[in-house]
């Protein structure tokens, strides 16, 4: 499971950009990444815990979870 910290999110649209802790890449969520989670809406600066998957060539995030995993 990969972890990072919310850059953007837009409550309206549901979408945002999260970056990984291990090198700072950016990675897209979607609308449909919080279905099935806690959360309904994501704050910049968030830590959360996530699943990747690779859509179309491009990384987008999906089962998000809870801050920090293990430590």
């Amino acid at each position: 499971m990969a972890q990072g910290v919310v850059k953007s999110y837009d409550p309206n649209t549901g979408n945002g950009i999260i970056l990984l802790d291990t090198d700072k890449t950016e990675v897209f969520i979607t609308a449909g990444s919080l279905k099935g989670s806690i959360f309904r809406t994501l704050r910049q600066g968030q830590r959360i815990n996530f699943e990747l998957e690779t859509v179309e060539d491009i990384q987008v995030v999906k089962n998000v979870k809870i801050g920090q995993d293990k430590y």
